[in-house]
């Protein structure tokens, strides 16, 4: 018989705050997520070479949704069947996949990939704003704030200065971007409520539903079976559905279980140089002097805002 993966109500109600243990596995994990998600912009820019947004949004879901739903098959695992965990599968899709990938994809046309992993990398910036200001399920310290702040301004040196040279859609994907890492935040924080779930079932239902949401959206506005995609872009929707996407949502629920919202998003900073470095690596990108300032500012707030102020205390004891 499948092995249960029933969420306990209690559980999947309220916001948790992962435990104050944490291991060399827990960072491990991070860093393993980092570099999964941090592939997703330079795979996304190939990708966009041959397959519109929507038909490759839609094809890398299904791709990572069927590897593992053969992960779970293997385990004896099987799929909720109440509605309850769909709704709750269906709304975390929406605001932390569906929406915003959509939005990034789109915004990939007119951004370079470094550009990309810069700005989509101030979720935990706008993670710790909505717990600070909203939800309040964990500590927000001054320490945070001010890391927020930098992190603000990296963003603004970003766009501003690109604003002085080139008006247009270059400025209006960028502000997208934020706004798709905004909703990714608000997935974070609303990921909590999954903690009684497994993290590959949680990926699994999450991934085939959001697929199956932009099939039909695929098939109307794109029309896939006229297109000619190169083995490039099919190879790199191949690569984001098992390694980005499947692998990827896998990582990040464990972590949200073992190291809760603010720190699981410092993978955030983590995959900016990982990110960028693939960028100039896979496709020849150069970083312009805008985005170093801004990389450094905000990987410095980030950094302000997730490592423990008894740590940072410690390090500026052991400088003087």
């Amino acid at each position: 018989m499948p092995e249960s993966t029933t969420a306990d109500d209690g559980a999947a109600a309220s916001l948790s705050v992962a435990p104050s243990h944490r291991g060399v596995r827990d960072y491990s994990l991070l860093l393993l997520l980092a570099c999964a998600w941090s592939s997703t912009y330079p795979l996304t820019k190939i990708g966009l070479q041959s397959i519109p947004p929507i038909t490759f949004i839609a094809t890398r879901s299904l791709i990572a949704a069927a590897f593992l739903l053969v992960v779970l098959r293997l385990r004896g695992i099987s799929l909720p069947r109440e509605l309850q965990a769909w709704k709750l599968f269906a709304f975390q899709q929406i605001i932390n996949s569906t929406i915003p990938f959509l939005i990034i994809t789109w915004a990939q046309q007119y951004v370079p990939a470094s550009n990309t992993v810069v700005l989509a990398a101030t979720t935990p910036i706008f993670a710790f704003l909505i717990t600070w200001g909203i939800t309040r399920h964990e500590p927000a310290t001054l320490l945070k704030l001010a890391g927020a702040i930098l992190g603000l301004v990296g963003t603004a040196v970003i766009i501003g200065l690109d604003a002085l040279t080139s008006l247009g859609h270059e400025i209006v994907a960028e502000i997208a971007i934020l706004l798709a890492t905004l909703s990714f935040a608000s997935g974070t924080i609303f990921g909590l409520r999954m903690s009684g779930y497994q993290p590959t079932v949680v990926a699994a239902g999450s991934l085939l539903f959001g697929g199956l949401l932009l099939l039909p959206v695929s098939l109307i506005v794109e029309h896939p079976w006229t297109l000619h995609p190169t083995m490039q872009s099919v190879v790199a929707a191949a690569a984001m559905g098992i390694f980005s996407s499947a692998l990827g949502l896998m990582l990040f629920y464990m972590c949200l279980a073992r190291l809760g919202t603010l720190t699981t998003n410092a993978q955030s900073y983590l995959r900016i140089p990982i990110g960028v470095g693939l960028s100039v690596w896979l496709l020849g990108e150069s970083v312009p002097p805008n985005l170093a300032a801004g990389l450094v500012l905000v990987m410095i707030g980030v950094a302000a805002m997730t490592i423990p102020s008894e740590r940072i205390k410690r390090w500026l004891r052991r400088v003087r």
